[in-house]
């Protein structure tokens, strides 16, 4: 059997990782990568740190404005998978990435798969919504990571192409955690061990627009503690573009990390602040508090559990939710128990 799998951004080279080493050795696994994160720490160094193959194919699109980067995406990967005439597309997660493999296999009538399927924030401005929608009605198994996006699947009628398997993403982050057990902070930042928050910033309903940029950073300035921003090269320029100083108050601006040093920042850490959809559960994972900058989550189980809180308009209570008290202690494992990928990869080869 071939498989083709696409990615193109961080959380999908962290939930490939898994992926790949599952596979078994007398299955052919491709890999095509989009470029659409195209910094070498948010890319390349990725497929190093966590040990996952090296691409078969690589796209370099970059990036650009949605239409245009979807439309190249399209374009390239409806070459690949002409060519190699896989007898399944893997796709992973909600981004441009995905729906444009997503549209190009089912053109091609090549079956698709989808892993990270029935997640939902119902927020219709997200594009990520719109990916991930639209891509699990144009596949053709859906590989759930939770109950609850089995019951979002089962209300869309799709409920006899879904499989539960768990949280790939939980499996990767439990093997790094474990790896980077005991070892010190390896931040570039004068900061110490439980004396700093880790920030990221990317959505662009956050940083688009210039004032509600300007109220998030503000907000996140007065934190009491450290703030250590990992911003990624779009975020600096759109802060430059609308006059934003990042390096203000608590904040301390630093490069995008490798996804170990990531998982160890946020281990030593007191707190996540982030619109990530991927960091807000690691963070859970990791037992670290997260405060999500946004009006909704598609991992409820954070919020439901005390570990993640929302914020969303008035970023003046910013300081006061991020340094609230460490919510009560939990042995939940709604994400499964580390071993997703391997059911996720019998369940793609039992329909071969």
């Amino acid at each position: 059997m071939r498989i083709l799998s696409v990615v193109g951004a961080r959380p999908q080279f962290v939930k490939l990782a898994p992926i790949a080493r599952a596979m078994p050795a007398d299955t052919e696994h491709l890999i095509a990568h989009t470029g659409q994160h195209y910094d070498h720490n948010m890319s390349d160094a990725f497929f190093t740190d966590l040990g996952i193959p090296h691409p078969d194919f690589n796209l370099g699109v970059g990036s650009g404005k949605h239409g245009e980067q979807t439309g190249a995406m399209l374009a390239g990967l409806e070459k690949i998978i002409e060519d190699t005439a896989p007898d399944w597309v893997l796709v992973y997660g909600d981004t441009n990435s995905t729906l444009a493999a997503a549209v190009a296999a089912v053109k091609l009538h090549v079956p698709i798969a989808h892993l990270e399927a029935g997640l939902r924030s119902f927020n219709r401005r997200m594009p990520e919504e719109h990916n991930r929608v639209l891509t699990d009605h144009a596949a053709d198994l859906l590989l759930a990571p939770t109950r609850v996006a089995m019951d979002h699947l089962a209300a869309e009628g799709l409920a006899e192409r879904s499989v539960l398997v768990g949280d790939v993403m939980t499996d990767v982050l439990y093997q790094v955690r474990d790896q980077v057990a005991g070892s010190p902070l390896r931040l570039d930042a004068a900061v110490e061990p439980g004396g700093y928050y880790v920030a990221t910033l990317h959505r662009p309903d956050n940083t688009d627009d210039p004032e509600r940029l300007r109220a998030i950073v503000d907000g996140i300035a007065k934190v009491g503690k450290p703030v250590v921003l990992l911003a990624h090269p779009r975020l600096r320029a759109l802060a430059e573009r609308h006059g934003i100083e990042l390096n203000t108050g608590s904040i301390s601006v630093s490069e995008p990390v490798g996804y170990p040093q990531l998982v160890n920042a946020v281990v030593h850490s007191a707190g996540v602040i982030t619109d990530s959809g991927g960091l807000q559960k690691e963070a859970f994972l990791l037992r670290v508090p997260c405060t999500t900058l946004r009006p909704e989550t598609e991992w409820v189980e954070t919020v439901d559990l005390g570990w993640n809180v929302l914020v969303n308009k008035d970023f003046s209570t910013l300081p006061a939710t991020v340094e609230r008290p460490r919510p009560a202690e939990t042995d939940a494992a709604p994400y499964g128990t580390g071993r997703a990928a391997e059911t996720a990869v019998r369940a793609l080869l039992d329909r071969g």
